[in-house]
């Protein structure tokens, strides 16, 4: 969204002097693609359906619109933003609040799960709140509390719907739609349109006008796309081989679980470098104080899962590491996505292994892309030096002409043999003898008896003393 990415400027689409100025001052003065072709539907008051990427600017072609045409005097709300997570509520609310920050009489509020749910009463309660953002478990929440009152709600905004499906929120969303005017206007946003989505869509909108980003509009033009081939024993040293060759300012590094993401954060961690985690086991605080942290870049790398950096919107994202493949192109692009935002330029380094090759072969069909394929040498890691027992093969020697290797081979084997014998014992006890062994140790020891018997009457026979025929008379012989 930075100057020179699109091809007019707001004020062409229907933007007051007073918002596009408010976007000169972030830096942003023509529109992107989706921008362009949605927001004078949105202005007419029509249904959108806008396919397109993460990082192609969504955000502004509905929320600009919506600034326009909300009522500031009425203190109903007219606008409700639905998405997924948490971090993208607080994204779309943080655009908004820098957008109304000299409105007075417009208010916006994200409500979403982990946030003390007094503390948003309190806000509903106290101000006039125009603009709800938040996500389905949240709003249903506060609906049941009857806290928030949508029959007012002009505007309906589902951003991300194919992630809201992925993650199990469309019975939520349908309940919510629900409690909307019937007159109400609806904007849907998604980067791709699965099959319940279109029949979201065919269920609840108005002769929706559908729009396309091309897909070469995304992230992947802007996002130099590299692939290393690792073994997965190897891969943590790979990523720190990476992380310190390319030294990026910040980094996303993206694991499949939770406890991946842990396991990676804390090696990573021990290698000393700026590093946190981010994954749905946080409390809520704790994830806004890492992302503050990265935010601030006091950390340089965040270790996180899909779903906890959905939404995800730092700028001076320089590198995105795929340390796990995701599964498939959705995934791939939403992740790559999280750098070269609004043009920039980014690099974007997939980690696989020869079992991955068929879902990185997939990624590449899908979106028509190829990816630059590299190997830096890693492919054995540390531990391959070693065997299973985790010691390293003894060197084998040369077997010159004319030696008895195979006695002194033999003599090896008897050696270790005994051994092995020996340390039976001193684990299990006495080793119990083969049946052979024992009948020669009988026989042995049969034979120690009969020879010591004769020694002991040997012995006897020298033994200096009295004879037994001591004072005898002589035995005459025969003449």
């Amino acid at each position: 969204m930075k100057a020179g990415i699109g091809l007019r400027d707001f004020k062409s689409l229907g933007i007051s002097e007073a918002l596009a100025g408010k976007l000169r001052e972030e830096g942003i003065v023509q529109s992107t693609p989706i921008q362009e072709k949605a927001i004078p539907f949105v202005m007419d008051g029509k249904d959108v359906i806008a396919q397109a990427q993460t990082g192609t600017g969504k955000t502004f072609a509905f929320v600009l619109p919506i600034l326009e045409k909300i009522d500031r005097g009425s203190p109903h709300i007219q606008a409700l933003i639905v998405t997924p997570t948490r971090e993208l509520a607080l994204q779309i609310t943080g655009e908004v609040e820098k957008l109304i920050a000299d409105m007075e009489d417009v208010h916006v509020l994200a409500v979403y799960g982990g946030q003390d749910v007094a503390k948003q009463l309190n806000k509903l309660k106290n101000k006039n709140v125009q603009i709800v953002v938040g996500t389905p478990g949240r709003l249903l929440d506060h609906i049941r509390r009857e806290s928030v009152d949508l029959s007012h709600a002009s505007f309906l905004v589902l951003d991300e719907a194919d992630q809201m499906l992925h993650i199990g929120f469309l019975h939520e969303v349908e309940q919510i739609i629900h409690e909307t005017p019937g007159s109400r206007q609806t904007m849907l946003f998604s980067a791709t349109m699965p099959a319940e989505i279109r029949k979201l869509a065919r269920t609840h909108m108005k002769d929706p006008q559908y729009i396309q980003v091309e897909k070469t509009q995304g992230p992947a033009e802007t996002v130099k796309q590299i692939a290393i081939h690792t073994v997965d024993r190897a891969k943590q040293g790979t990523l720190v081989q990476l992380i310190e060759t390319h030294r990026p300012f910040l980094a996303v590094i993206f694991c499949r679980t939770k406890r991946r993401v842990s396991k990676l954060y804390d090696a990573l961690k021990v290698n000393g470098m700026l590093v946190d985690e981010l994954h749905g086991d946080l409390s809520q605080a704790k994830r806004e104080q890492v992302m503050k942290k990265f935010r601030e870049a006091e950390i340089q790398l965040l270790v996180a899962t899909d779903v906890a950096a959905r939404g995800l919107d730092i700028e001076g994202v320089t590198h995105v590491f795929n340390y796990d493949i995701p599964l498939d192109s959705e995934s791939y692009v939403h992740r790559i996505g999280r750098t070269g935002r609004a043009g920039t330029k980014g690099l974007a380094i997939t980690l696989y292994s020869s079992k991955d090759r068929p879902l990185l072969d997939q990624i590449e069909k899908d979106l028509d892309i190829r990816i630059e394929k590299k190997n830096i040498g890693n492919m054995e890691g540390k531990e391959d030096q070693k065997t299973s027992s985790g010691k390293k093969p003894a060197k084998q020697r040369e077997r010159r002409p004319g030696s008895t290797s195979t006695v002194s081979g033999k003599q090896s084997n008897d050696k270790r043999r005994g051994k092995a014998r020996q340390e039976r014992v001193s684990l299990n006890g006495p080793v119990q003898p083969k049946r052979e062994e024992k009948e020669a140790t009988t026989r042995n020891r049969g034979n120690d008896r009969t020879d010591n018997t004769k020694a002991k009457r040997n012995t006897a026979k020298r033994k200096p003393g009295p004879s037994k025929t001591a004072g005898a008379k002589p035995k005459r012989g025969r003449r």
